[in-house]
């Protein structure tokens, strides 16, 4: 069966998730390949960003790099990311042929769409000199947890997934973080509990733990096996000048320094004006002067686009129903014009009528998106993958 056909046959979404299941198909799949070294992306927000400017800068610098990232916008290609470019259909399909004959029809067929697409990825990177992972919706538990890794990155952690994760930030920062091994690197936070926590469970895991933060500080020793210079790393001021001529954020700032920092820990020299280069499509991208992107869903990414944004903006939007839309709708208010809801196609869509009312509550004027575009006004596409892509379709926008 070809790749695309057995994708397709996998359902997206499960109730319940069998854990150990990736784990017995990795322990039969790692004796037969090789591992590359391996960074492990984990957090709420900024994951896909954090991990493409890292393996970006990384490949620039000569290391045959692979980034694996979810879920796509377009086509799955981009899920799986070779020294600058999305894999090739023909190589996913090459892969697909290996990792099926290798787990066997049973074990292949049991595995989810995320977790077959993980081990799919591996097999991809094989000749890679380094892998970085992008956790899907947790961290201990995730399928990306079953490799050996050099560096796990904690990006900003956020209230989002809480039936899965926990209903507190501490639960939630737990649930992520205990997937750590003997090197950690954490984002600047918005959450001080998330700080505490990854204090608590480095301490507990003997790992060494750098904190990224704006004002260089001593944290005490984190364990007796970490090194005793463990500290907050400083951030780099070079980073502010490409930001502006690519028209980036504070949060996309916060996390160039990261993949910066996080080379830095792993000794990979890499030249920081190999910033100007990086493509992060779907991450308060441009698509044209006065339309940006963003595949942002949860009121922490809502928080960092208000900041980001610097005139008042027309928000296309629409909302899955595990999502916390009102409160996302009250943190893009103070930039927000008015609001064009556009009808999105997936199973886990809210209703239009939720929409509304969130709408209604919060006190924004709103109307449905009837694919008009005008030249003197700013738009922001934001609220999922699905409102973006179903935006970039109407518009017939190639990647």
């Amino acid at each position: 069966m070809d790749f695309n056909t057995f994708l397709d046959n996998k359902p997206l979404y499960y109730k319940e998730i069998d854990h150990a299941r990736v784990h017995l198909a990795y322990a039969l799949l790692k004796p037969r390949i090789k591992q590359p070294r391996t960074i492990h992306v984990v957090g709420t927000n900024g994951k896909g960003s954090t991990g493409r400017m890292l393996a970006h800068l990384a490949y620039k610098s000569g290391l045959n790099v692979g980034h694996y990232t979810s879920p796509h916008i377009l086509k799955f290609n981009e899920r799986i990311w070779v020294d600058g470019r999305d894999s090739s259909d023909v190589v996913l399909e090459e892969a697909h042929q290996r990792l099926f004959t290798l787990l066997g029809r049973e074990m292949s067929e049991s595995l989810s769409y995320f977790e077959y697409t993980t081990l799919l990825a591996f097999i991809v990177f094989e000749n890679c000199d380094l892998m970085v992972l992008e956790a899907g919706l947790g961290g201990e538990f995730d399928a990306t947890n079953v490799c050996e890794k050099v560096l796990s990155i904690i990006t900003p952690i956020g209230l989002d997934h809480q039936a899965f994760l926990g209903e507190t930030i501490e639960e939630i920062a737990g649930t992520k973080i205990r997937s750590i091994q003997d090197q950690v690197l954490l984002a600047p936070q918005v959450y001080d509990e998330v700080v505490e926590v990854a204090k608590e469970i480095a301490s507990e895991k003997g790992a060494c733990l750098n904190i990224v933060g704006d004002n260089p500080r001593v944290v005490p020793g984190v364990s007796k096996l970490a090194r005793e210079d463990t500290g907050v790393l400083p951030y780099n001021d070079k980073v502010h000048k490409i930001a502006k001529e690519k028209g980036w954020g504070d949060y996309l700032i916060d996390n160039a320094n990261v993949a910066l920092q996080a080379l830095d820990i792993l000794d990979i020299k890499c030249n920081i004006n190999d910033l100007k280069s990086v493509e992060l499509f779907g991450r308060f991208y441009a698509l044209t002067d006065n339309i940006r992107i963003d595949v942002g869903h949860n009121p922490l990414a809502a928080q960092a686009i208000e900041k980001a944004l610097d005139e008042k903006v027309i928000l296309i939007y629409n909302s899955l129903d595990d999502k916390d839309y009102e409160q996302v709708l009250r943190r893009l208010k103070p930039k927000v014009k008015r609001v064009e809801i556009l009808p999105i196609h997936s199973q886990r869509a809210t209703t239009v009528e939720e929409i509304e009312k969130a709408l209604d509550k919060v006190g924004l004027e709103y109307s449905y998106f009837e694919n008009r575009i005008s030249d003197d006004e700013d738009y922001l596409v934001f609220g999922s993958f699905y409102v973006v892509e179903e935006f970039l379709k109407r518009f017939n926008v190639p990647k």
